[in-house]
């Protein structure tokens, strides 16, 4: 189990239940259903926990759950805020529970210059008692990592840092950092471009639709490893029109609603998210039945 650089690993969802309290059952059940179709660990409290409409004490109670699975598989904790204390904090309870990594956006909406980006990291280093994943989500966070910039060059190699989930469609940047820096745990971020990143080299995925879709993209994953990539590029193809459909729709609404029609009903996104709608789940059904009919 100490291996990160191999297999998907689902970025779980946050469930809710009808009330919109935290259901720590059904994180279970998910994440037992998703290790059966082949996950090699869960990243807990990601974007697509919908973890910054989270309070702190529901972001720890899905540590807390998700934490009953730590001597069976790698658990990721998310533990990213916009203030280091923040974020020391969350470090320090998932050090506290048991976690094999810790995995961070930088701090974003005041533009922070990368000294101060530096500082953050080390410090949730620190705290968590172990380098840290870098969650690199530029179009979500505004924070671009410009790998010739001195103090991101000290951040990458002193120490603080084992690896970066690069959601980026750059994949010019994510190889740059296997070039710079090649002892990096790099983790492809974007699911719709996993066939790519696999043939510059990486290894490893963290995913939003491997929630709903880890059997497919585990197919794919195999084709890539065993070389057979005609079939490789016709599972991404069949995984990117589900995406796109389920994009369209509006993509955690729609991740939800796949898997309540799985049979793992999740709730709702929180607000400001809106539910699905008649005219997304139409979206949905037209392209993606196949993701619970099969």
């Amino acid at each position: 189990m100490e291996d990160f650089k191999e297999g998907l690993y689902p970025a779980t969802v946050t469930p809710f239940d009808n009330d919109g309290v935290f259901d720590s059952g059904m994180l279970v059940r998910l994440m037992e259903r998703n290790l059966a179709e082949g996950a090699a660990g869960f990243l807990i409290g990601g974007s697509s926990a919908e973890c910054f409409l989270l309070t702190r004490e529901e972001r720890v109670a899905a540590l807390e759950s998700a934490a009953a699975f730590k001597d069976r598989t790698r658990l990721i904790a998310h533990v990213g805020a916009l203030s280091t204390g923040e974020a020391c904090a969350l470090a320090c309870e998932a050090a506290r529970l048991g976690y094999h990594r810790v995995a961070a956006t930088p701090p974003f909406y005041y533009k922070h210059p990368p000294s101060a980006i530096r500082r953050y990291y080390e410090r949730i280093a620190g705290a968590a008692g172990m380098p840290v994943i870098v969650y690199n989500f530029p179009g979500n966070t505004g924070v671009n990592f410009d790998l010739r910039d001195p103090e991101y060059a000290a951040l990458f190699s002193g120490g603080a840092i084992c690896g970066v989930k690069h959601t980026n469609h750059m994949l010019f940047q994510m190889e740059r950092f296997m070039a710079l820096y090649p002892d990096l745990e790099i983790y492809n971020g974007y699911d719709e471009t996993m066939i790519c990143a696999f043939a510059y080299g990486a290894r490893a995925a963290i995913g939003s639709t491997f929630n709903c879709m880890l059997g497919p993209y585990e197919r794919l994953r195999q084709a890539i490893l065993a070389g057979e990539m005609d079939e490789a590029r016709r599972l991404q193809h069949r995984c990117n029109d589900a995406m796109e459909a389920m994009c369209r729709a509006g993509l955690f609404p729609a991740i939800k609603y796949v898997l309540e029609r799985q049979g793992c009903s999740c709730g709702n996104p929180r607000e400001p998210f809106l539910p699905l709608g008649e005219d997304g789940e139409k979206i949905v059904d037209a392209t993606c039945a196949w993701l619970w009919t099969d």
